[in-house]
């Protein structure tokens, strides 16, 4: 079944794609903004973090309570994320209001006020979630397999680094807005009770005058696996492995996404019923496959106690090349069902549905359908998920470590 969205690229390059809902009463949208921590300054990683708050304390005629009170008598519920490559604003409410909501972000992303006098109270925002980070070890651990594992600059900490806080202004935060906040790759999804006619007159009354900006590519750098230890006192340690997958782009992407899942797709999953259920060696474990445009890694996790980190190490990196030996009917049946339940759920939501039009879009440059996704889920079996796996075999490990003693990796890092 053809998909049911509507797209249109303005002038200046914004791309907005509207799919309808049948029987709901709400509206969402999802905004991509190539402005992500990929693009930091050098030396000032952080840039894209602190402008995700900063650019919302005054827009248009509206100061920053105004603005928040505004967004907030429209019924909005609203989120604002910093990822690789886009600075992410989101939001749902009653379908009626949508068009308002987007006359608001309009001001947001054309008419930012960015107070100097205010610049601090939004690095200092940023500096405690930094701290709290620092302070909870698997965040940090997250963080730094992400750094070591994808090339540069792609490992980029989208919240930034401590250290290089103090380098970034409210001068150059404003030189970063009007560089990168730009219509031009940006993308708009939008789902829900809604007219498309009508959301892409009010999107091009909206932003049909935004200027369109020339981009940056960042450089790729090279990568190489690494095995590497961060030094805590503590009487736990933090394990984090990844290795290399394809990318949501890549037509293997679904069979990719349920190797994953059979490692770990729930308490039937096998790293939880043999590193954890069986041998009691963790308190907590899992994997996720993780995609960049063109880079993809699955990173897992393991938090236990420092006696017994090194055989969760090594039971963990034994588990995820075990699987190559043979999957269990069952076990690709129940990825399958959880897969299906996460579909329906999508189908009844519409900020999941903004979100994943916007993502498509970014992705592959067409939405895909529930159907079509549901299609490919199918379709597995239990030959073809083998044949993924022995074709993009769980070796080359980059494997970081939190804890008082380093851990060893048989082999090395290969």
């Amino acid at each position: 079944m053809p998909s049911t969205a509507t797209i249109h690229t303005l002038e200046n390059g914004l791309t907005v794609i509207v799919e309808p809902m049948r029987d709901v009463r709400s509206a969402a949208f999802s905004f991509l903004v190539p402005a992500g921590s990929v693009h930091d300054p050098a030396g000032q990683n952080g840039t894209a973090a602190i402008l995700s708050d900063f650019i919302l304390r005054g827009a248009g005629s509206l100061d920053s309570r105004q603005l928040t009170a505004t967004l907030d008598n429209l019924g909005l519920q609203r989120g604002e994320t910093v990822g690789i490559q886009h600075l992410g604003f989101s939001g749902a409410t009653v379908a009626d209001r949508l068009p308002e909501v987007l006359s608001v972000y309009g001001d947001i992303l054309q008419h930012p006020h960015l107070p100097s006098e205010q610049f601090e109270a939004s690095r200092d925002g940023l500096e405690m979630t930094l701290h709290a980070m620092q302070d909870e070890p698997r965040q940090r651990l997250m963080v730094e397999l992400r750094r070591r594992c994808f090339p540069e600059p792609w490992g980029t900490p989208t919240y930034g680094q401590l250290e290089q806080l103090p380098a970034i202004s409210a001068e150059s935060l404003q030189a970063h807005y009007r560089q990168l906040v730009r219509p031009d790759a940006a993308i708009l999804g939008v789902a829900g009770g809604v007219d498309p006619d009508e959301v892409l007159a009010v999107v091009q009354e909206t932003f049909g005058d935004w200027e369109s900006r020339p981009g940056t590519v960042p450089e790729t750098g090279e990568h190489t696996p690494v095995v590497e230890h961060i030094e805590h006192d503590s009487t736990q340690t933090h394990i984090g492995i990844a290795y290399d997958a394809v990318p949501y782009c890549h037509e293997d992407y679904y069979t990719a996404w349920a190797a994953v899942g059979v490692l770990s797709g729930g308490m039937s999953a096998r790293l939880f019923t043999e590193v954890r259920e069986r041998r009691g060696l963790c308190y907590a474990i899992s994997a996720v496959l993780n995609s960049l445009p063109q880079h993809a890694r699955v990173l897992a996790y393991a938090g236990t106690t420092s006696d017994r980190a090194q055989e969760t190490l090594d039971v963990t990196l034994a588990e995820m090349q075990r699987v190559a030996q043979g999957i269990d009917p069952g076990e690709l049946e129940r990825c399958q069902a959880r897969a299906k339940s996460a579909l329906i759920m999508e189908q009844e939501s519409t900020i999941a549905r903004a979100g994943a039009v916007a993502r498509d879009w970014f992705h592959l440059g067409r939405v895909t359908t529930l159907e079509e996704v549901r299609g490919k889920i199918e379709s597995l079996t239990v030959d073809t998920v083998l044949e993924y796996i022995h074709a993009h075999p769980a070796d080359n490990f980059t494997v970081v470590t939190i804890g008082p003693e380093p851990l060893e990796v048989a082999g090395g890092v290969s």
